[in-house]
């Protein structure tokens, strides 16, 4: 309660002082099930001729720093949360609902204050220049992936129609530029479908199903890339503390256990050499529509170190990467709002940045860490449980699956219909 009257009591941010982003027509594009919108964007070809084929991004994000400061209440209970958790039948919010779906909230047509990122790449999607304003915006349409792919495809609604030349089609050129640049970088390119657990009203699962992917969710993650890349650049830039999201390549004894299993499927993973995404996608491009492409997926994934926030840089080795952070969700995440009060203190951006006493970025990367893998741990049982759940009337049915581990006790089998994981003793098993 002292933490949301808090909130109310700073109400909406005043214009004055900020930059005035409202005449552009920046759109939210989020889940269909969303209910916090943290993030907005909006693109135009670059009108610089010594740029040609390049665009002009705007990354608008919620000013979560202006209602949350440093060693208050609500700061001290999003700390402790750390992040916020995505349950299948709920959500457990790093934020009050009252700031998260409220005040915080990008909500159409209505005036927040935000952080922005103007970028400005070439057409081969290299950032060449980026700078960070403290604004005021109002979105013009909370749009889902699937309405905003929709759209791009040729099948317009009323809300999409207006907007299909001014915003929807110049987002989707600027993302084709990105898209090249991700694959000029050699990004890890793991193809692991995401199932969703679907549960209605009374809390029972209706249904488990592979979770839709759309360009248009691409094209928010390129978005939002570029815009972590230039708050990363920045920080150093200007030599302020940051909370890097940092990825270390895979170790050598992992990689000798990679190369143990693709031996067994004919696949070589070359020795001798540093070891880059490029090296992982094209073992993937040999197994593009085979029985063995979710085998190679998996193992490739258990390879990969454990990506986490540290205040020293070492790279992000998955995204292919020097400098990296998470700048885009100070809704959900404690480490980005970290990174807003840096960029408020290095942009010179208000008197609300990290101050005369910056927190320990140290301690604050081992807590943030930690929450992120319990809350992960938390997501994934959650799901084992409903998927349980849903199969538990299915006894005797037969169901399509595939082994992903073998144990001294038996097969670990994973089925294809829901994604449940389970064991097969080894007593069931046949004697062959």
């Amino acid at each position: 309660p002292e933490a949301v009257a808090q909130a109310d009591a700073a109400g909406p941010a005043s214009p004055e002082g900020r930059t005035d982003l409202r005449k552009l027509p920046l759109v939210t594009i989020d889940g269909a099930d969303a209910r916090d919108f943290d993030d907005a964007v909006w693109a135009e070809a670059d009108t610089d001729k010594k740029n040609p084929g390049g665009w002009h991004l705007v990354v608008a994000i919620a000013d979560v720093s202006w209602y949350v400061r440093a060693g208050d209440a609500l700061d001290r209970s999003a700390f402790e949360r750390g992040n916020s958790v995505y349950f299948p039948d709920r959500v457990v919010p790093m934020l009050p609902e009252a700031l998260s779906n409220g005040w915080c909230s990008l909500n159409p047509d209505e005036d927040r204050p935000c952080l922005a990122a103007h970028l400005w790449i070439d057409a081969q999607g290299k950032l060449l220049r980026h700078e960070f304003v403290r604004g005021i915006m109002r979105s013009v349409a909370r749009l889902t992936y699937e309405q905003a792919q929709t759209a791009h495809d040729g099948k317009a609604d009323k809300t999409t129609r207006p907007l299909l030349k001014t915003v929807i089609g110049p987002l989707y050129g600027a993302y084709g530029a990105l898209v090249a640049g991700r694959e000029m970088r050699g990004v890890l390119e793991l193809d692991l479908p995401e199932r969703k657990v679907r549960v209605d009203a009374e809390g029972n699962v209706s249904g488990i199903e592979v979770a839709a992917r759309y360009d248009s969710h691409r094209l928010i993650e390129e978005f939002m890339i570029a815009a972590n890349v230039a708050a990363a650049e920045t920080l150093s830039k200007k030599k302020k503390p940051c909370m890097f999201r940092v990825h270390d390549a895979p170790g050598t004894e992992k990689l000798e256990s990679l190369r143990q299993v693709l031996d067994g499927i004919g696949l070589k993973l070359p020795r001798g050499q540093v070891i880059k995404p490029a090296a992982f996608n094209a073992l993937l491009d040999r197994v593009v529509n085979t029985p063995e492409a979710p085998l190679v997926n998996e193992m490739i994934l258990r390879t990969q170190a454990q990506a986490a926030y540290s205040p020293e840089n070492i790279g992000h080795f998955g995204l292919a990467l020097h400098k990296y952070c998470h700048f885009t969700s100070p809704i959900r995440r404690y480490a980005d709002l970290l990174v807003h009060r840096a960029l408020i203190s290095a942009c010179k951006l208000g008197d609300d940045g990290l101050g005369d006493n910056p927190p320990d970025f140290e301690k604050a990367a081992e807590h943030v860490s930690m929450t992120e893998r319990r809350a992960a741990a938390a997501e994934r049982d959650s799901v084992d449980r409903f998927t349980a759940a849903w199969l538990a009337s299915s006894e005797g049915a037969v169901f399509t699956g595939r082994i992903v581990g073998v144990h001294r006790a038996g097969l670990f089998v994973r089925l294809d219909e829901t994604g449940a994981d389970g064991l097969i003793p080894k007593r069931n098993l046949p004697r062959d």
